[in-house]
């Protein structure tokens, strides 16, 4: 079988593909990607066994068949071929033959049987939200979500719906952040379920920035996001979410208003004084001000004094500088609000200007 396609029309949606392709695995064909054709299309797709990904591309063919190329040489190659050229693609059991201009590459690929194939799926609900603020709701808490944790339901994010509230929520037991977009629902839909990390970072590579709709396809263990010309589709991690409300506390007593930027620069400079392991880093707040200090077992020391907006007693406390820092930068906005119900609570951290996103990290002992 013999394919012409145009560099551009492979390239594009392969350089999305291309990040769902799992290298090292038991199982070689899961680094390939699958292309089959059918009268009226080429389908491309990848999978990890835990996300599918799947694009179809336009094309008019008599013939019908496929087979899986491994993907990172496809996609090399493709880059590396000049724009606009043609591309011939020869089609045989074993191998795939690639001709454009003067150039020639011969890669070995697997058939098509190897390449696991999702089961028929279900998909009894789904639900409609803008782009923009679907992917606005993953990016504000997806720094939050657990890497490896034996906890296996902290390793991704949970989205709660809730007739027309949807809210995204991400802890790794040491921060959490909440992000909440009320929407219209005519469903009526209540459902919790938790998506793998990989997953959201997939979808976030994916996902533009554009009001246009997006579509949310769910099923018991499963969800699809229609993604234009892509289709999505991952396994949702089984498990109970912690209760995430009983751990956001109020707004307390003890608000300190302080500018963005300035606290990230002084946090990152402060902490380079720290302990490796522990990052830790103590905040004496005081009227209008606060004082960062670090110290490691050379005795080295770091401090820095910050003004703030604070009206209140003084109070000592100490996070992780890294926890603390990466919740800033995950803040939009010049100023951030931080409070706090008693002297060694957690911290509610928002931007004063956003009330639908929370950030809240636990305090550490020094």
């Amino acid at each position: 079988m013999e394919l012409i396609v145009q560099r551009e029309q492979l390239l594009q949606p392969l350089q999305a593909l291309i990040g769902v392709t799992e290298k090292g695995q038991t199982l070689p064909v899961l680094a390939n990607v699958k292309l089959q054709v059918k009268e009226e299309e080429i389908i491309l797709t990848t999978t990890n066994l835990e996300i599918e990904l799947s694009c179809a591309l336009p094309y008019h063919s008599t013939a019908t068949g496929g087979t899986t190329i491994p993907a990172k040489k496809l996609l090399d190659i493709l880059k590396a071929l000049p724009h606009g050229i043609d591309i011939h693609m020869i089609l045989e059991p074993t191998k795939v033959e690639i001709k454009a201009g003067r150039s020639k590459f011969s890669l070995a690929c697997l058939p098509l049987e190897e390449f696991p194939v999702l089961d028929h799926i279900d998909f009894n609900n789904t639900l409609t939200l803008p782009k923009d603020r679907f992917r606005s709701l993953l990016q504000n808490v997806a720094y939050a979500m657990a890497t490896a944790d034996v906890r296996y339901f902290l390793n991704g994010m949970l989205l709660d719906v809730q007739d027309s509230l949807i809210t995204a929520v991400a802890t790794d037991g040491h921060r959490l952040a909440c992000s909440r977009y009320p929407f219209e629902d005519t469903t009526h839909l209540t459902n919790q379920f938790i998506v793998p990390r990989k997953a959201v970072e997939e979808l976030l590579k994916l996902i533009e920035n554009e009001a246009a709709p997006l579509h949310l396809q769910l099923s018991d263990n499963h969800l699809r996001v229609e993604l234009g010309s892509m289709m999505f589709t991952t396994k949702l991690i089984e498990g109970k979410f912690p209760d995430y409300k009983r751990v956001i506390p109020p707004i307390g007593e003890k608000i300190i208003m302080a500018d963005r930027s300035e606290m990230i620069d002084s946090l990152m400079r402060t902490s380079i004084l720290s302990q490796d392991k522990f990052r830790g880093i103590r905040m004496n707040i005081s009227h209008c001000l606060i004082k960062l200090v670090a110290h490691n077992p050379e005795q080295e020391v770091a401090e820095e004094e910050v003004e703030v907006n604070y009206q209140g007693a003084d109070f000592m406390i100490a996070f992780n500088a890294a926890y603390i820092t990466d919740i800033f930068k995950n803040i939009e906005g010049d100023m951030v609000q931080m409070s706090f119900t008693e002297n060694n609570s957690s911290c509610l951290i928002k931007n004063p200007e956003d009330d639908n996103v929370d950030h809240v990290v636990m305090p550490m002992r020094l």
